[in-house]
């Protein structure tokens, strides 16, 4: 009973996957943010929060980081499907551990929880998040730590395999293939690109933006303030 929406960046493919695994109502979506810990006021948060209200669905935020084992459970079972943002993937990983997430996510994902994740949050849901450290921990900060994921699947997203975002360049792509598909069945997905999983099987489909984001950025700042130019001016490298 497993259902999983793996995105790289676009949600064009999230209201038939909605649609399909929650019929009959408007599906309440509970927004799991902490990938963005160290990115709260970025562009790309905000494009990418403004991307999923704009499919018109209620959205309440689950930060892990404010809940205990307890909590989170109550506060899943009020929703009808999951969305776990993209940010840093070991903050989120660090942010499922602290606040003794794992078990109880797979858990409801197995027992039909409908499960979206994009870009950290798709690698997330994988066995294990180390084929993403050339993306997200270049530096090799989190070298030695545990970072095995939830296991929804035995496939590894590796997003942003078109190599279109600046700091993901196509060959740091082909760089984390090489080092690692030896290991991990690892599963390239572009950013017009989701990998959907469900009892039928799993195969890639077209999952398209939804706006220009740096479209969608003007207008959400046309009060004045200058146009940013879209989530690929970043600084960071961890838009995974």
């Amino acid at each position: 009973m497993t259902h999983l929406l793996l995105l790289s960046r676009g949600l064009g493919a999230v209201p038939a996957f909605l649609a399909a695994t929650v019929p009959h109502k408007t599906p309440l979506i509970g927004y799991i943010p902490d990938a963005t810990r160290d990115f709260t006021d970025a562009p790309f948060v905000r494009a990418e929060r403004e991307a999923l209200a704009s499919l018109g669905n209620p959205i309440i935020e689950i930060p892990l980081s404010a809940h205990t084992s307890e909590s989170l459970a109550a506060a899943l079972d009020e929703v009808d499907a999951i969305y776990v943002a993209g940010g840093d993937t070991f903050a989120l990983l660090d942010a499922v551990r602290t606040a003794g997430a794992a078990d109880l996510l797979k858990q409801r994902v197995e027992a039909g929880l409908p499960y979206i994740g994009s870009s950290a949050g798709s690698v997330l849901a994988g066995p294990d998040i180390k084929p993403i450290g050339p993306l997200d921990d270049p530096k090799g900060l989190h070298a030695g730590t545990d970072t095995t994921g939830l296991g929804l699947t035995d496939a590894v997203v590796l997003p942003h395999a078109d190599g279109l975002l600046p700091p993901y360049p196509l060959v740091l792509i082909q760089r984390t293939l090489a080092r690692y598909a030896d290991r991990f069945r690892i599963v390239p997905v572009r950013d017009d690109q989701a990998l959907l999983h469900g009892p039928a099987g799993e195969r890639l489909i077209e999952s398209s933006p939804l706006l220009d984001v740096a479209e969608l950025l003007g207008a959400t700042e046309s009060s004045g303030s200058t146009e940013q130019s879209g989530t690929t001016e970043r600084s960071t490298e961890s838009d995974s």
